[in-house]
């Protein structure tokens, strides 16, 4: 119950800057952030990506560079993307289990160069690796399918935990493949590993910028409507969520993430566990593009829309504005 006017002035507390900090109900810091990257193959490689203004694919050289750079900046995490070249793709994206890989080569550099002073979150899924831009295997008729997929998604986790991932992160949103994963990574030894499962993960149309860097928009056949979620969908997204914790999920992802804040709220609401979001490749890339026509200020946009994730219920955000808001925040 609150008072009435003008006993009750809510203007009060925000009539100075100390005053609006000590109220402050949301905090936003680097420790909140994790950084994708992309690795690309050579040496002091650094591909800018067209559709991403300021985002580069690096070689694996450059990105242990970046690495440095996030310990620097107090950034707990990196996620690990690759380009992978054309001749190496295949149908069944067998380069995924190759242990010298180009992921597994930036995993293993990451860290012999600094150790346990930053995480690395891996993505699992097929498609930076399949010839048809598909996230698993197909059928004749282009349909992914599932059991199949999950064998390879579990091979896939099993190379990246070998080399050196803290957490393994499943974009591919099959059928049982938490489970699985899990089971095999007790399996081997890697008790301590993470699983961060994009659980509610939506065929959205904010992806386009990220297919351009890791190569697969152009091959992409189809859609991939038949496994990523209905953006009309809330209460089949609490459905995942609750399979994926119940097979062993430590973390949960929402993906995108502006559009998506009713998600998280209601996944951390229910659930009460660590939610994270993805600022995709689109949402990035307006901030950029409004930036660039004059519409708004880069840095005030920035963290505002990253305090958003954290007012939701976030516990942290990948983002590509990793770097840029890491230094804003340290001022």
């Amino acid at each position: 119950m609150t008072g009435t006017y003008p006993h009750t002035r809510l203007r009060r507390v925000r009539a100075t800057a100390w005053s609006r900090a000590l109220h402050r109900e949301t905090v936003l810091t680097p420790a909140d952030l994790i950084w994708p990257l992309f690795v690309t193959e050579g040496e002091g490689a650094q591909q800018p990506i067209a559709s991403l203004p300021g985002v580069s694919r690096w070689s694996v050289d450059g990105i242990v560079e970046r690495a440095r750079e996030a310990v620097e900046l107090g950034i707990p995490c990196l996620a690990l993307f690759p380009h992978t070249q054309p001749e190496r793709r295949s149908e069944d994206g067998r380069e995924a289990l190759n242990p010298d890989n180009l992921m597994c080569r930036a995993i293993r550099a990451i860290r012999d160069a600094l150790g346990d002073s930053i995480g690395l979150l891996t993505d699992v899924a097929l498609d930076p690796y399949t010839s048809h831009g598909q996230d698993g295997l197909v059928d004749e008729a282009g349909y992914v399918l599932n059991d199949q997929t999950v064998e390879a998604l579990v091979g896939q986790s099993l190379n990246q935990a070998a080399a050196g991932a803290d957490i393994i992160a499943p974009s591919d949103m099959m059928d049982g493949r938490i489970g699985a994963i899990r089971d095999a990574l007790e399996d081997a030894g890697h008790a301590n590993v993470q699983i961060m499962s994009y659980a509610a993960k939506y065929a959205s149309a904010f992806y386009g910028p990220f297919r351009d860097a890791v190569g697969s928009r152009g091959l992409l056949k189809g859609d991939k409507k038949t496994y990523q979620m209905d953006p009309a969908n809330t209460e089949e997204a609490l459905r995942e969520v609750a399979m994926d914790l119940a097979e062993g999920a430590d973390t949960v992802m929402v993906k995108p993430g502006l559009p998506y804040l009713d998600i998280v709220r209601r996944v951390k609401e229910r659930f009460e566990v660590p939610v994270f979001a993805y600022q995709v490749s689109g949402e990035y890339a307006m901030i950029e593009a409004a930036v660039a026509a004059g519409a708004g200020d880069r840095d005030a946009l920035v963290l505002e829309t990253l305090l958003a994730f954290k007012r939701a219920g976030c516990s942290g955000v990948l983002t590509y504005h990793a770097a840029h808001a890491a230094r804003l925040l340290r001022g």
